[in-house]
């Protein structure tokens, strides 16, 4: 049962961005879908001409076009209008390439990975690397001459340097050769900014605002609240990823994770209404039906302003920010529960330090802020540090996480409709690493409240209703949800093992999901669920359901089982494990249904299987496999003995 773990693919694709999985493949179908194709053929031919001002001005058209509107940009993309913004790159014109690494800036963030991958392949790399030190000499210019420059040419060159970075970020995120060829170029020097000149930049930055007001509300003014925080999450992410500190810049007993990166981002995950964002987000799409943008009055005076993008759409990239804000902190936070301690690292514990992990402390008085009030950092409401066991109080901590699983009304869209998608499958995965965690806990106080396992089983499948399990085209957002929220259901229920009451509506989804499924770690994940509601003493029905189930699973002495390995390795565990005590009221099951002759009939079969797991490649199956064959046999001759 795993923890879900960062994903280098796609993780910042933004939440709100629309994507074109709702389309049909092929161009004609993006062709009738789109609004603009008649723009298309003029950008691409003015690409290419001799005039600076017409390249410049199709730099900038392409742009626009790219941004939420996938039919069109699947047309530019049949154009190759990625290799030709890439050979703007190299224009010999200044305003040339800044506005076509825009244009290929936002292409990155909203065509995502395949995107990424195809600049990659057609070497976007080599002209970025020649902008590097041309970057951080004019960055290194303004910090030595402030005055050298006018405000204007400055913020030319913070916004291209933006964008550069923003293109190595995704580019980062598409595989381990961009990444590779990226560390290859070296950032040692990007930007080139003297320690000398950092520190006293940093040491004025402290004298002005030490009790300075005017200073204080100078600096305010320059730094919008969403940006400030999305610095603040990531700061926390970047001491997360390099931790351990080295000496002496952390204290002996400073741990990132529970002295820093919780305290401060479990409020940032708090802040946020899903419901109230949509509200706004529908408020605006709906105003900007009424200001459309005309390609053909593009400025191309002077410098590029906002992108030339619309008052609505610079809102909704506010909303937007602030929904990539709390993914981020949700996968931080993700990452962070998912090295939580083991049960062993606690076994070697003294029983004093023991004690201390298991006891958990909380207010858990969390709950949504307004929007006006979404990114409140204010000290006083975080958590006090601690261990982190001890500040991981349950109530506090899954509260937010229900409030971020549940669907708004874009966060799927109907068949053949884009949609916008809230950061519902990152707070999944860190719903499903907390409760793996906990479950490795199986003795915390924590997990004693059993009214908190009805209400969270409650609310998960709350959400899940809203999800459905029907997925249409363009909806299959749906099912990578289902997939992860089978492993949070697997983790509830093996913290609180037989005290789920299972109904027939749950039992039949889990088992849909498992049948439809052809990755074998879900199917996994439906068994070890499955498992868990059927050690509900009372559930004679439910009991027997999912034991038929799970022994259809099994090979017989003729046929091999219809999953594979992985599931049967588990489906038979889970039998064992279910049926490991006989004074249970429902192993009255086990013995009219003579589940001891089938399970008997599948010994041979699951030999097969385990003997076909390759030692080298699967260790850790390989071992499994063993184990639980020899408790199959063992438990079939402990049942053969039994006497009632």
């Amino acid at each position: 049962m795993g923890k879900s773990q960062k994903k280098r693919l796609m993780r910042r694709h933004n939440p709100m961005r629309v994507p074109d999985s709702h389309l049909p493949k092929g161009l004609e179908s993006a062709a009738e879908s789109s609004a603009k194709k008649e723009a298309v053929l003029p950008i691409m031919q003015k690409m290419e001409s001799p005039d600076s001002s017409e390249r410049k001005w199709a730099c900038v058209a392409a742009s626009n076009l790219i941004q939420n509107d996938p039919s069109t940009r699947r047309l530019l993309q049949g154009k190759n209008v990625v290799g030709s913004l890439i050979t703007r790159l190299s224009d010999s014109e200044e305003e040339v390439w800044i506005e076509a690494a825009g244009a290929l800036r936002n292409l990155c963030i909203d065509g995502g990975y395949d995107i990424c991958a195809e600049m990659y392949n057609k070497n976007i790399l080599a002209p970025l690397k020649a902008f590097v030190p041309r970057i951080s000499s004019a960055l290194s210019q303004f910090i030595d001459s402030p005055k050298s420059l006018p405000e204007n040419a400055r913020r030319v060159v913070y916004e291209f340097a933006e964008n550069v970075i923003t293109i190595f970020w995704c580019l980062s995120e598409t595989s381990n050769k961009a990444l590779n060829a990226i560390n290859a170029i070296g950032f040692d020097s990007f930007p080139d900014l003297p320690t000398a000149t950092v520190t006293a930049a940093a040491q004025s930055l402290y004298v002005l605002t030490d009790d300075n007001w005017p200073a204080i509300d100078a600096i305010r003014s320059e730094t919008s609240d969403d940006r400030f925080v999305m610095l603040y999450v990531l700061c926390c992410g970047i001491l997360g990823n390099i931790s351990p500190l080295p000496p002496p810049s952390s204290a002996p007993n400073f741990d990132v994770s529970k002295d820093l990166i919780f305290p401060r981002l479990h409020p940032v995950i708090s802040s946020v209404s899903l419901d109230a964002a949509v509200q706004r987000v529908q408020e605006l799409v709906a105003r900007q039906a009424n200001e459309p943008l005309e390609i053909e009055k593009l400025s191309l005076k002077h410098v590029p302003k906002s992108d030339h993008k619309l008052s609505t759409e610079l809102e909704l990239e506010k909303l937007e920010n602030r929904l990539r804000t709390v993914q981020l902190a949700l996968e931080i936070l993700t990452g962070v529960y998912a090295t939580l301690p083991d049960p062993v690292a606690e076994a070697e514990l003294g029983n004093d330090d023991r004690e201390e992990l298991e006891d958990g402390d909380g207010d858990g008085n969390m709950s949504d802020a307004p929007m006006e009030d979404a990114m409140d950092l204010d000290q006083s409401s975080q958590p006090v540090a601690g261990d982190l066991h001890t500040s991981l109080s349950l109530p506090s901590l899954v509260r937010p996480l229900l409030t971020l699983i549940q669907p708004t009304a874009l966060s799927f869209p109907p068949p053949s409709a884009p949609s916008c998608h809230p950061p519902t499958t990152s707070a999944l995965s860190c719903l499903n690493n907390i409760f793996l965690s906990l479950a490795a806990h199986p003795h915390s106080e924590r997990c004693a409240d059993d009214s908190a396992a009805q209400t969270i089983w409650s609310e998960i499948w709350t959400s899940l209703s809203k999800v459905g399990v029907d997925i249409a085209v363009g909806q299959e957002q749906k099912q990578v949800i289902w997939e992860i929220a089978v492993g949070v259901l697997w983790g509830v229920g093996k913290i609180w093992k037989g005290k789920l009451v299972p109904t027939e509506e749950h039992v039949r989804i889990l088992m849909s999901i498992c049948d439809a499924s052809t990755d074998s770690q879900v199917q996994v994940k439906c068994i070890g669920a499955l498992e868990c509601l059927a050690q509900h003493p009372n559930s004679l029905d439910a009991n027997r359901v999912i034991s038929s189930y799970l022994l259809d699973i099994l090979p017989t002495s003729t046929s091999p089982s219809p999953k594979g390995t992985e599931p049967l390795i588990q489906a038979v565990s889970a039998l064992i494990d279910i049926y490991s005590d006989e004074s249970l009221h429902y192993d009255v099951n086990f013995r009219e249904g003579k589940f001891e002759d089938r399970l008997a009939q599948s010994v041979e079969g699951l030999r097969k299987a385990v003997r076909a797991i390759n030692r080298k490649t699967e260790t850790d199956l390989k071992l499994r496999g063993e184990e639980v064959r020899d408790n199959l046999i063992a438990f079939i001759k402990y049942r053969k003995e039994l006497r009632f």
